[in-house]
């Protein structure tokens, strides 16, 4: 399916979406129409039989600077800005079954990192760096921050982000747990290919139940979560994937999942 899109780029290769944010001379900030755009590639991703993982990514040298400054003032509705777009952004990211994945190639900023933060996995080159920067405009951090960062890094780490707005290298976000993978800028192309390649090729139906009820679990005490584990492992067990992983680890290969 071709690209349909103003502000981002959209295309489906080997398995994996790619949403790329396409405002590089404005570091790929936010306006409402890129995020409208943004929500409507996720729900399309999402619905798409052929796609098992989705990317996020920048174009040019930043992932995503947060809200373009320019498109707001004194007078903005806050407020109607998050439960109008940034908030069904988040929604959608989250109501993705496959697994997500953040590209961050540059800046992560402000709602950039929120957008980040919400996906599966975020692997970073190391020239990359995330920073709340939300203070430093009198605003408090929003699209998911506040709920995504503690659940992360904990509590104590998490306010010292998002209040003193200090910046955190590629490096230092691996240290912390916030990336799954630091990658050097050369093999950088590389890596995010082979990386989503592999969650691509995962089975599927399983990653969804883990996802779902390992977020579940965030919520719920445990008896009720080892029923939802029950049915979840017969959901699971009545997949072509486990049929193919059983077969697999019987014939000493590497199994070949199908996402069915």
């Amino acid at each position: 399916m071709g690209n349909s899109f103003s502000e981002i780029k959209y295309e489906v290769k080997s398995n994996a979406a790619w949403i790329t944010l396409n405002r590089p001379d404005a570091f790929n900030s936010f306006t409402p129409e890129m995020i409208k755009e943004v929500t409507s590639a996720l729900k399309r991703a999402n619905r798409d039989q052929d796609v098992r993982a989705v990317v996020i990514t920048g174009e040019g040298r930043a992932f995503c600077a947060g809200q373009d400054i320019k498109t707001v003032d004194e007078n903005t509705d806050y407020s109607g800005l998050l439960r109008n777009y940034y908030h069904p952004m988040v929604k959608a990211l989250e109501a993705v079954t496959k697994p997500t994945i953040a590209a961050v190639n540059g800046v992560a900023a402000g709602a950039g990192m929120s957008l980040a933060l919400a996906t599966d996995f975020r692997i970073v080159h190391e020239k990359s760096s995330f920073v709340s920067a939300f203070m430093g405009i009198g605003l408090i951090p929003d699209s998911g921050f506040i709920y995504n960062l503690p659940r992360m890094i904990g509590y104590t780490k998490a306010l010292e982000i998002a209040t003193l707005d200090k910046q955190i290298s590629g490096e230092e976000a691996k240290e912390l747990g916030l990336a799954t993978e630091l990658v050097a800028l050369d093999d950088w192309a590389e890596e995010v290919e082979k990386f989503v390649d592999r969650l691509a090729n995962l089975p599927t139906a399983a990653f969804s139940l883990i996802k779902r009820y390992m977020m579940d679990s965030m919520h719920n005490p445990l008896d009720p979560l080892l029923e939802q584990e029950a049915q979840a492992q017969q959901t699971a067990a009545l997949t072509a994937d486990h049929k193919e992983g059983l077969q697999a680890f019987i014939e000493k290969r590497k199994p070949v999942f199908t996402g069915k």
